[in-house]
């Protein structure tokens, strides 16, 4: 199967989503606290029904797993103007009930075939006006096939801003900047001698062990400090040879943590086709499909290949 079509919209859907995002960065967005505190914005509701929208008008059948639902919006019509408005510039058809209705799609459940979105995967980066991704895959019998990652602040060897991510399974990864139409080929970084070369983590603290995190790209010959990103631009740095690796390990403060699953498909697929390797701490690659958690899976390990056992048996060795 090519997956062109899958592509096409996904891309087209991705990239309309973070238009919209930008749009609503530039008015200084007022994060709204979840039930877990963790915040979202309007940008976050509208590129979510932006996306569900499209997937679900191509792909009727298919099952949908995304981030957000709308019972904040439900229950505040002010917030659900907002989003509203912020998706009239695309869509101008849109009404507070379609948008309840196009954010809703992504209440679905796995299925041999299904998508999984993060509408703004990193949206403390957002708001602090640096990194953040639009995250969208598809997962096929518990496999990647597609990958998305629209990174409207990924710095670019020009000066500029701004790429896109694209993998397909057994295809190859490729970058292109965001208003370009020139696709780049991506490929991680080659060699085990990683003196020169990053590490990446979290910004957030309590997304990950940063002390353990330290050690271990210690051990592997890593001497120079983490690169801390928001969001999955950490896989598009490893995908495109700007660190050799990137460490998940669950904090401390709750060592039962598992992934969800929207947080990591698409990266893990761009970064495997650039050439590298994904697994959980354990090097158990991670499984997608048991729900919206990666219930099988503990931490995360991406690299670029040749030091994937070796960060393992270092990781063992510390445990």
């Amino acid at each position: 199967m090519s997956y062109e079509l899958e592509r096409r919209v996904a891309i087209d859907a991705a990239l309309m989503a973070a238009k919209l995002c930008e749009r609503v960065r530039k008015s200084m967005p007022q994060a709204i606290a979840k039930n877990d505190k963790s915040p979202v914005t309007i940008a976050d509701y509208g590129s979510q029904a932006l996306i569900c929208r499209a997937i679900a008008e191509a792909f009727p059948h298919d099952a949908i797993i995304a981030e957000e639902d709308a019972t904040t919006l439900n229950d505040d019509n002010h917030l659900l103007a907002q989003a509203t408005d912020s998706i009239r510039d695309f869509i101008p058809e849109a009404t507070p009930e379609r948008v309840i209705n196009w954010i809703g799609l992504g209440s679905g459940v796995i299925a041999d075939r299904y998508w999984t979105l993060d509408p703004i995967d990193g949206t403390k980066g957002f708001l602090r006006d640096d990194q953040y991704a639009v995250a969208l895959a598809l997962v096929e019998n518990g496999q990647v096939q597609l990958g998305v990652l629209v990174c409207p602040a990924y710095p670019l060897a020009d000066g500029g801003k701004g790429a896109l991510f694209t993998a397909i399974r057994g295809r190859g990864a490729s970058m292109t900047p965001i208003g370009g139409d020139m696709p780049q080929g991506l490929k991680v970084a080659a060699g085990e001698n990683a003196d020169h070369l990053r590490f990446v983590e979290s910004v957030e603290s309590g997304h990950g062990d940063q002390s353990r995190q330290a050690a271990i790209a210690q051990a592997v010959g890593i001497t120079a400090p983490s690169l801390r990103m928001d969001s999955q631009a950490k896989y598009a740095a490893v995908a495109s040879g700007e660190a050799v690796l990137y460490l998940r390990l669950p904090s401390p403060k709750t060592p039962d943590y598992r992934e969800k699953i929207w947080d990591h498909a698409a990266g893990v697929l761009v970064v495997e086709e650039a050439g590298g390797k994904v697994t959980d701490m354990f090097g158990q690659p991670l499984d997608f499909s048991q729900g919206s958690k990666l219930v099988k899976n503990q931490g995360t390990i991406v690299s670029n290949g040749i030091i994937h056992q070796t960060v393992i048996d270092a990781l063992a060795a510390l445990s």
